[in-house]
């Protein structure tokens, strides 16, 4: 009977269709197996790359509690760069691991797409079949010479087809919001590799900063312990010559603090992923300490504290060398507090710049006068802080740029990081 026949033939598609569909998804398992263990090798070097950097941060650690002599600096710069290409390292295993989360996740976009075209004809194959089962009406059947047993055959078949459209439009449902949510998870991972391409390109111009600074080294005291000592000595000098006349100029400023234009407790969020403060606000060794320090190695990513714009960059080193913030961000925030980053590596933002919370806006180092790698934070009133010159006695001929503010300006970042 053609009706028969028909069935027959839908029959058949459908069971080459599986046939069909069955090798591509036994190839694509295959390689999402592969896949799967390429990242998990990525994982484990990373894991072990990550011991590596804990041993290299303890040994840095350590000297940093040693007397500060030539040879300490310069295993510091030495254990630096160890540690440096040690990040790198991560870095580019988080790229390759990335690249490989997003190989696999493209694949299975392909075998979506295949699956949902399969679908699509198999549901406009199934409706040509029902459209040729009812053109024969009711009448025609009981009249056909067909016996009973091969008309409820025809009408059974019908009903299985229908069946099979509604699964079909089902699973095609299905597919389309899996298709939909791999696209987002491929983004996220296409976004993911950006950041971290833009991290290990900052991570190698810090590496050449560090060696850089440890060629400097050598060149101004000749590899001499003595010569060292009084580049020490001379340092010092400077830079409480220059905290001086900056203690003398803020205190001349002008500036009424209203409490009630601060915002409360704990806005801001912490600049760094690892929170460990060697040095609070307040009294230290017989001044006053303006900020807050933290325990940060050479290359450690520096966040903006709360959304803002960038009031201003620079490094002081340019000008005279070892006396104050070096490298150095000041950033201003929507919710009325400014903070002042010191210290750093390498600078990540420009004046005018917007910045959101948690945005990298920088790396921690050893910039400025600094007795160990670490990050100065200093808090302030939005509008009592901004960038300006000051002539310098200790450097004669030199008039170094920096934020500046009136003595009394100056906030216990305490009171604003999380608690």
């Amino acid at each position: 009977m053609k009706l028969f026949q028909d069935y027959k033939k839908l029959f058949s598609f459908v069971v080459l269709g599986i046939l069909f569909i069955v090798p591509v998804f036994f190839i694509y398992a295959q390689t999402a197996q592969e896949l799967n263990d390429k990242i998990s090798q990525k994982n484990s070097d990373i894991a072990k790359l990550e011991q590596e950097i804990n041993s290299y941060q303890n040994q840095l650690t350590n000297l940093g509690k040693q007397k500060s002599s030539l040879a300490v600096s310069l295993k510091e710069l030495d254990l630096t760069d160890k540690k440096l290409a040690a990040d790198i390292s991560i870095t580019q295993s988080k790229i390759d691991k990335t690249n490989l989360k997003i190989e696999g996740l493209s694949s299975q976009i392909l075998t979506k797409e295949d699956s949902i075209y399969n679908d699509k004809e198999a549901i406009k194959l199934d409706i040509k079949r029902i459209n040729e089962l009812e053109v024969y009406n009711l009448t025609e059947i009981l009249l056909s010479e067909s016996d009973f047993a091969e008309i409820w055959n025809d009408v059974d078949s019908m009903i299985t087809v229908r069946e099979k459209i509604r699964e079909k439009i089902t699973e095609l449902k299905q597919v389309k919001v899996e298709l939909e949510d791999t696209r987002v998870v491929t983004m996220d991972a296409r976004n993911e590799l950006l950041v971290l391409k833009a991290k290990l390109a900052d991570q190698k111009k810090i590496v050449d900063q560090n060696t850089k600074e440890k060629n400097k080294l050598l060149t101004q005291t000749k590899n001499s312990e003595a010569n060292y000592q009084t580049l020490l000595k001379d340092r010092l000098a400077k830079k409480v010559a220059f905290e001086k006349e900056l203690e003398q100029y803020e205190s001349q400023l002008k500036y009424i603090l209203d409490p009630s234009k601060l915002p409360g407790k704990g806005v801001l969020s912490w600049p760094l992923d690892y929170v460990y403060v060697t040095s609070p606000f307040g009294a230290r060794w017989g001044s006053v300490h303006n900020g807050m320090d933290f325990r940060a190695s050479v290359g450690t990513p520096v966040k903006a504290a709360a959304d803002g714009v960038v009031a201003g960059t620079g490094d002081t080193d340019v000008q005279c060398a070892g006396v104050s913030f070096g490298k150095f961000i000041l950033i201003k925030y929507n919710n009325g507090l400014a903070s002042t980053y010191g210290h750093l590596s390498l600078v990540k933002v420009s004046k005018g710049q917007k910045v959101s919370r948690g945005q990298v806006v920088g790396y921690s180092g050893n910039t400025g006068y600094s007795t160990g790698p670490h990050l100065h934070v200093g808090i302030y009133p939005k509008d009592a802080v901004d960038v300006k010159t000051l002539p310098s006695k200790s450097c004669p001929g030199k008039v170094l740029t920096q934020p500046i503010a009136a003595s009394n300006a100056y906030l216990n970042p305490a009171i604003y990081f999380p608690n």
